[in-house]
C-alpha cells in the first residue's frame, strides 16, 4: 500500500530535494519524505522531537514560515527591517511576535497590524509588535534573539483597539471573563 505522493507536480529540483531515497527499504524506487523535522532515538526506543530546521511553526493548528511575514512587514515603507519570532506564554499557548526597526520616528503596532491583515491570512498576523531603533547583536554581527526584549504587557491589543461594555450584559459578561 502506497501512502506517499509522488512528488511535486513540474517541480522536479523540488521533488528531488524532499523526496530521498529510502535507506531501509528492500524497493529500488522506495522514498521518504524530507519534512524538516528534526527527531532523535531515545535511549529506550521512543522518538523524541527536538524541533525544525527551518523556521517554520505551527500554531493553532496552522503551520506558518515565519520569514514569509518578515518579508511581507518589511515591504511597509517605515519599516527597515523585521523579524518574527515565536513567543511561549505561561498557559502552553504561543503567540507571534513581529520586532520591527522603524525607518520612521511614528509607526504603530496597530498600523503595523492593519498592513498585514490585508496581505496575510489572519492567522498570519502577529499578536504583538515590538519597534525598535536597531535589533540586538552578537559579537559575530547576527541578530542575538535571546536579547530581544520582551513585548509590553498588554501589547496583543492596542488601547486605542478596546472598547468598554456599555451595556449590562456586558458588563456582566467583562466580570464573568474578568
Amino acid at each position: 500500500r502506497r501512502c506517499l505522493a509522488q512528488g511535486y507536480l513540474n517541480r522536479p529540483k523540488l521533488t528531488a530535494e524532499r523526496f530521498v531515497p529510502h535507506p531501509f527499504s528492500a524497493e529500488p524506487a522506495a522514498r521518504l519524505y524530507k519534512t524538516g523535522d528534526l527527531a532523535r532515538y531515545r535511549a529506550k526506543g521512543e522518538i523524541e522531537f527536538i524541533g525544525r530546521q527551518d523556521h517554520q511553526v505551527k500554531i493553532r493548528g496552522f503551520r506558518i514560515e515565519l520569514g514569509e511575514i518578515g518579508t511581507v512587514l518589511a515591504q511597509h515603507p517605515q519599516v527597515g527591517d523585521a523579524l518574527m519570532i515565536v513567543q511561549d506564554l505561561p498557559e502552553g499557548e504561543k503567540r507571534l511576535v513581529a520586532y520591527v526597526t522603524a525607518a520612521a520616528a511614528s509607526l504603530s503596532s496597530r498600523e503595523l497590524r492593519r498592513y498585514l491583515q490585508a496581505r496575510l491570512p489572519n492567522y498570519m498576523v502577529p499578536a504583538a509588535f515590538v519597534v525598535l531603533e536597531r535589533f540586538p547583536l552578537t559579537p559575530n554581527g547576527k541578530v542575538d534573539r535571546r536579547a530581544l526584549p520582551a513585548p509590553a504587557q498588554g501589547s496583543s491589543v492596542d488601547k486605542a483597539d478596546f472598547v468598554a461594555p456599555s451595556t449590562v450584559i456586558e458588563k456582566q459578561l467583562a466580570q464573568i471573563w474578568g
